[in-house]
């Protein structure tokens, strides 16, 4: 039975590396865009206001964080990937956070919809803002708010320091990387979404890179010439 060269195999990696951060770069353009004049969605009730205000800000917001959050999870398997070995523990720890991390903002994301439908609905906006309150303090749904904070800050910065330390990647690729953490945070207390777009930017850049130096190693694999004996 025959098996898919190397290269090919690694294609749909590499093509989630190129592509899933983008995700994030809309998400957050859209977000600061509808926020420009003020406004937020830290409670159901801001929550509610900003779509009512921004209905396809939001809307575009919440589907493209879904498909970068669904997209991401191959493209860290991809970068983990490159590491081949190298910085192995460092690797996969911060493999893990980011892929269960944006798992969880998957879902996170898709709660959105829900706060779309509300807003455009209309009726009771404060019972519909208590049960988003509501649903985002339950204690059944807080480690997902946990763990989405753990993989996206943590697993970021674990998953970059890994491929600088095996030298997978240049420099400049690792730091883009590992820049977002702390443009978010940076945005969170600046009250400003232009620093996550500055740092979904420079993250996408960096994926960029990975998935460029992973192709490049696939194919070189690839071209390898065969041991001997090999095929018989």
């Amino acid at each position: 039975m025959e098996t898919a060269p190397p290269h090919t195999r690694h294609a749909p990696l590499a093509l989630a590396l190129f592509t899933a951060p983008w995700g994030f770069v809309v998400a957050n353009a859209a977000y600061a865009w509808a926020t420009r004049g003020g406004g937020s969605d830290a409670t159901g009730a801001e929550a509610l206001a900003l779509a009512a205000a921004h209905p396809g800000e939001t809307r575009l917001a919440t589907v493209a964080a879904m498909l970068g959050s669904l997209l991401m999870v191959p493209a860290v398997l991809g970068a983990r990937r490159l590491l081949a070995g190298r910085s192995s523990r460092l690797g996969f720890l911060g493999a893990t956070l980011m892929a269960g991390g944006y798992i969880c903002y998957f879902a996170i994301a898709f709660s959105g919809i829900t706060v779309d439908v509300m807003a455009r609905r209309g009726g009771p906006l404060a019972d519909y803002a208590a049960v988003v309150d509501g649903a985002q303090s339950d204690p059944s749904a807080v480690w997902v708010f946990l763990l989405f904070v753990l993989g996206n800050l943590v697993g970021t910065l674990l998953l970059g320091l890994a491929l600088l330390r095996a030298r997978v990647v240049p420099l400049s690729a690792a730091a883009g990387i590992m820049a977002w953490p702390p443009l978010h945070v940076i945005g969170l207390v600046a009250g400003t979404e232009w620093f996550e777009v500055a740092g979904a930017l420079t993250q996408t850049a960096g994926l960029a890179v990975t998935g460029s130096r992973l192709l490049a190693a696939s194919r070189r694999s690839a071209d390898a010439p065969a041991p001997v004996g090999a095929g018989r």
